[in-house]
């Protein structure tokens, strides 16, 4: 395997580094500004002026839908190309969306393009990729373990030229947000097939069709993500053509795993940029602070903190890599062991690295003035979105037990 990035990748980096630089990070002090704003008026979900600012800037520097692989829509990027440039990206809570790179939008923009019928991409993949409107992707429910998806128990229901939607759900990501204007919607079309993964369909919902409520935000940590946000929602009744259908009924976990494979890779990479500036404002903190006669720099356990921080970010880094790579070459289902390890691998290693610049910081490590608190929540939260740490290390177990067990029984 060839460890350097290849000159292609390296221009690429360097111009989002640029964007990031000139752009981004400037914004970042008024983006909060304008969201403080708009909550203190009552609105807290009205989308920033500064954010659409950037996401122009970014589309006519040609830093826009980069995320989509081998596709006409996007830069052409494989999941490897695409990895580091992912990274940079994860440095600031707002360059996703100004490069129209952002979840659940991402996800879902590859699910249409993959799976859409023209009909179902000229009405949302378009405008999605255009950045004009934003989506929602509604599995997770309150009244069951989501970990286990076949546990969902929304309903899916033909009635003649229509599909008739009943659920109650939640974390759904963007669906407060005024511009979220379809979801994806995962439940049962078939409760009593015998094979439990055939039960479950993805269906198209506007979010205003009849029926469709949201029932409040779900902070984070105390965190409300205004303007994107997360939401609980209920269906009650809700009447869809059957042309909405995705793929087919009974195919929602097929679509399921197309979609989390690149996901799972985007949420990594973020976690590995959001990382190392964790680490480099840490290391920035500590040689400005002295406590007990010296700077915090020169303390031991300081020292050790950073050398293993280091550590972890480059070891998770290029397990991310192996996964793509693997991904690009043998595709997901081969992958799936790699995607499951960076799954665990990433979000550990970011809580940890947040938690020691948290506490270099002192007390200003959980104000709202670093930004370290807001990283860390969601840091924490990936490590239960897209499937949680017990589901992962019990399917790698299961995976390296395999070839014993066989062994076991063909003895």
């Amino acid at each position: 395997m060839d460890f350097e990035y290849s000159a292609k990748v390296r221009a690429w980096q360097q111009r989002l580094q640029d964007f990031l630089e000139r752009h981004v990070l400037p914004a970042e002090a008024v983006f909060a500004a304008e969201v403080a704003a708009n909550r203190a008026a009552g609105n807290a979900w009205q989308p920033t002026r500064v954010m659409e600012q950037i996401k122009q800037q970014a589309r006519a520097e040609g830093l826009w839908n980069l995320f989509l692989p081998d596709s006409s829509h996007g830069a052409g990027l494989s999941n490897l190309e695409y990895a580091p440039l992912c990274e940079i990206m994860g440095r600031s809570p707002l360059a996703p969306e100004a490069c129209n790179c952002s979840a659940p939008d991402t996800g879902n923009m590859e699910v249409l393009e993959r799976y859409g019928t023209p009909e179902q991409q000229q009405r949302w993949l378009e405008p999605l990729l255009r950045g004009e409107i934003r989506s929602g992707f509604a599995m997770t429910e309150p009244a069951v373990a989501s970990s286990d998806a076949t546990n969902i128990q929304a309903s899916i229901r033909r009635d003649g030229d229509d599909y008739v939607i009943d659920a109650h759900k939640w974390w759904t990501s963007g669906a407060n947000d005024p511009r979220c204007r379809i979801l994806i919607v995962m439940g049962k079309t078939d409760p009593e097939h015998s094979d439990r993964h055939h039960r479950q369909s993805m269906i198209l919902v506007p979010m205003d069709a009849p029926g469709v409520k949201v029932l409040r935000h779900l902070d984070v940590f105390g965190f409300d993500d205004a303007p994107h946000g997360h939401a609980e929602l209920r269906f009650e009744g809700v009447r869809v053509p059957a042309s909405n259908m995705l793929l087919g009924e009974g195919r929602g976990f097929e679509i399921a795993q197309g979609r989390l494979g690149p996901g799972r890779i985007h949420h990594c990479m973020r976690l590995i940029g959001l990382a190392e500036r964790a680490l480099e404002d840490m290391c920035r903190r500590v040689v400005a602070r002295r406590a007990f006669g010296r700077s915090l720099a020169e303390q031991g356990v300081i020292r050790e903190r950073i050398a293993e921080a280091r550590m972890r970010i480059d070891q998770a880094r290029w397990l991310v890599l192996c996964a793509a790579d693997r991904m690009d070459r043998l595709g997901n289902k081969v992958a799936r062991r790699d995607i499951a390890m960076i799954k665990v691998v990433a979000p550990n290693m970011a809580c940890q690295v947040i938690d020691w610049a948290i506490q270099a910081h002192g007390g200003a490590g959980v104000s709202q003035d670093f930004g370290l608190a807001q990283a860390y929540a969601n840091a924490r939260t990936l490590r239960l979105a897209d499937g949680p740490d017990e589901v992962h290390r019990d399917q790698i177990a299961r995976m390296e037990l395999e070839p014993y067990l066989r062994g076991a029984r063909a003895d």
